[in-house]
């Protein structure tokens, strides 16, 4: 018996199968029920005491080893199986017409034009944290508590911590860099920013904004003025025109709104532009001192302006969405107007 075990040793350890098919003659031939092995274990019951141990070790290792074998061979042939399956694939196929393609939302295609544009004279893009702590969001832009200015935004509190706000602006992003890098700075915001407001045609508890910053010495309005108008004709049109109109933010000073002329009636009159021929999309200013100061950064030898719009505006404003709700309801039928974006 001792003999049978070690030619069945040899015989497993020299075994090379060609095929899955003989890997499982193979098996059926050693460990199924009626198989060569599984003779030995039935004959083993006879065995003399005295060589009883040696020849259970004997018995044992044979098993494992053709068992291992077996396996071994097995996961080769699937591998092999798998790469000539891959190969029959034909990737230049149609897909099924039956399966409708995705397109990019709005938004999206809003957001990465308006970076596109902001981009090509030298601004970069700044990512930052929605929930914000209230310096960063309010304080270190010219808003400190019980400041009027912070009427102007009607604010969610984190429950835990009435310190940390979602924020209302991608200001605060704006404020992380400037405490961070030393000038010139020339970057963009661009992200999601929460009010509590009524959810209504023209407004939202949330909405998405992309602002700006450049700060260099020797900045002036007349910079400002020329990147806005850069920046109009670019998304708008080369027809477009703007205008500026004094108004007030606590962070910039001298502060203006700006807008362009109606691409709807060009400029006619109509009633998107409510007929003056005028549609606000943005405010900006000159960053007040104070708040280069607060940054750590020195009023007195450099200057610079700060602008901010909602990317819904003008998503509204290209697309002709009168409703800014459509933007967030992930209807389908809306959605697929923007395929070929």
């Amino acid at each position: 018996m001792l003999e049978k075990i070690n030619n069945l040793l040899l015989e497993v350890e020299e075994f090379a199968a060609q095929s899955k098919e003989q890997v499982e003659e193979y098996r059926i031939k050693w460990l199924s029920k009626k198989g060569q092995i599984t003779s030995l274990f039935d004959d083993f019951k006879t065995v003399a005491p005295e060589v009883k141990r040696e020849m259970g070790q004997k018995l044992n290792e044979l098993r494992n080893k053709a068992q291992d074998k077996i396996n071994e061979l097995k996961e080769k042939f699937e591998k092999s199986s798998d790469k000539d399956a891959s190969k029959d694939i034909d990737l230049t196929i149609p897909s099924d017409p039956a399966i409708q393609t995705g397109s990019r939302h709005p938004l999206s295609l809003v957001k990465n034009q308006i970076i596109d544009v902001f981009a090509r004279i030298g601004f970069t893009v700044s990512d930052g944290r929605e929930i914000e702590d209230d310096w960063h969001n309010f304080t270190a832009l010219n808003t400190p508590e019980n400041h009027p200015a912070r009427d102007m935004q009607d604010t969610f509190y984190v429950q835990l911590n009435p310190e940390m706000v979602l924020r209302t602006q991608t200001s605060s992003v704006q404020v992380h860099i400037m405490e961070n890098q030393k000038p010139p700075i020339r970057t963009i915001s661009p992200g999601r920013v929460y009010r509590n407001e009524a959810i209504s045609a023209r407004a939202h508890c949330q909405f998405h904004q992309v602002e700006g910053l450049y700060i260099d010495e020797k900045v002036s309005f007349a910079d400002l003025k020329q990147t806005l108008n850069f920046f109009a004709k670019e998304l708008f049109g080369t027809d477009t025109r703007i205008r500026m109109r004094p108004s007030y933010f606590p962070f910039t000073e001298p502060s203006a709104e700006v807008d362009i002329s109606c691409t709807i009636c060009k400029g006619e009159g109509c009633n998107v532009c409510k007929y003056t021929g005028w549609v606000e999309i943005l405010g900006c200013g000159m960053v007040d001192p104070q708040v280069l100061d607060n940054c750590g950064i020195d009023s007195k030898k450099y200057s610079g302006f700060a602008f901010g719009m909602g990317i819904e505006r003008i998503a509204m404003l290209k697309y002709r969405v009168k409703d800014l709700r459509l933007f967030f309801e992930n209807d389908v039928r809306f959605l697929n107007q923007f395929a070929g974006e």
